[in-house]
């Protein structure tokens, strides 16, 4: 009786790795002549940033073929999974830095600070504070506005993603292509409300720590619930396709887990930066 062997597909040699190189090495030159203050920074980091756009749509254009030619399946397809799950772990570590710093300042450094003598007269070391040296009044962001409606509104889109899921898993087209559809539209809901907060902030990244553990925390966040909607895009445009099936949808699913990570984060920032 023959053995059954279980292969594992090695894509052929692959230009992208290279195109990918040379677009961050463009995008960052670019980067340094802005620091410079060169008027051709701005172009410089265009170029890259569009030769970095085209490389993520060819390979993973390229993915998206194999996948469809079954090529992706078995252990490629555990691969992928174990990548997903890591890949998110390291944006777990990544806020995690962010809020140890927001505690450190927060909890240890600014009431030490106090004590020492080191802020201004009269100061007793209570947050939010603007930092040595600035004096001026600010009013700290509140939890009880936007920030809440944000809240339910992320909330709300994963309780859609997941209704999508439920839809994947009966091979109802129609109410997976409603609940991405939906989910898209919260999210853009939710950046442009962070948007307009940021418009009206009565203070900027500069306004000492205060100002600086806020906008680097929601900033970013801000920033990985866009790569999350233009991700959510692709997969609402695969499903027009016709790509996924209820047996086979890991694309879906990984789009979906990157969503409900952004929700949790979402929620830790609503407690620890907007309310407490």
């Amino acid at each position: 009786m023959a053995e059954h062997v279980s292969t594992y597909y090695v894509p052929p040699p692959s230009r992208w790795p290279v195109v990918g190189s040379v677009a961050l090495l463009i995008l960052a030159s670019g980067f340094i002549l802005l620091l410079d203050k060169m008027p051709v920074g701005p172009y410089v980091m265009a170029l890259g940033a569009a030769i970095l756009v085209y490389m993520i749509l060819g390979w993973f254009g390229n993915v998206v073929r194999e996948n469809q030619a079954g090529l992706l399946e078995g252990q490629v397809d555990a691969s992928f999974r174990w990548g997903m799950v890591w890949f998110i772990f390291s944006e777990v570590m990544f806020f995690a830095g962010f809020f140890g710093a927001l505690f450190y300042a927060r909890n240890i450094a600014v009431p030490w600070l106090a004590e020492a003598q080191l802020l201004w007269p009269g100061y007793n070391g209570q947050w939010p504070t603007s930092g040595p040296g600035i004096t001026e009044a600010f009013t700290p962001m509140g939890a009880w506005g936007i920030p809440a409606i944000n809240t339910l509104i992320l909330l709300s889109s994963g309780a859609t993603v997941t209704w999508a899921h439920w839809g994947m898993k009966r091979g109802s087209r129609s109410q997976i292509k409603l609940g991405l559809i939906l989910t898209i539209v919260l999210g853009l809901v939710f950046l442009a409300l962070q948007a307009h907060e940021y418009a009206e902030a009565a203070f900027t990244i500069k306004t000492g720590i205060y100002g600086a553990t806020f906008y680097m925390l929601t900033g970013f966040h801000g920033l990985h619930v866009t790569l999350g909607a233009i991700m959510l895009t692709v997969i609402t445009g695969r499903v027009f396709a016709g790509h996924f099936t209820p047996e086979h949808h890991f694309g879906f699913e990984a789009v979906s887990w990157y969503w409900h990570f952004v929700d949790v984060v979402w929620l830790l920032l609503f407690i620890f930066v907007y309310w407490l």
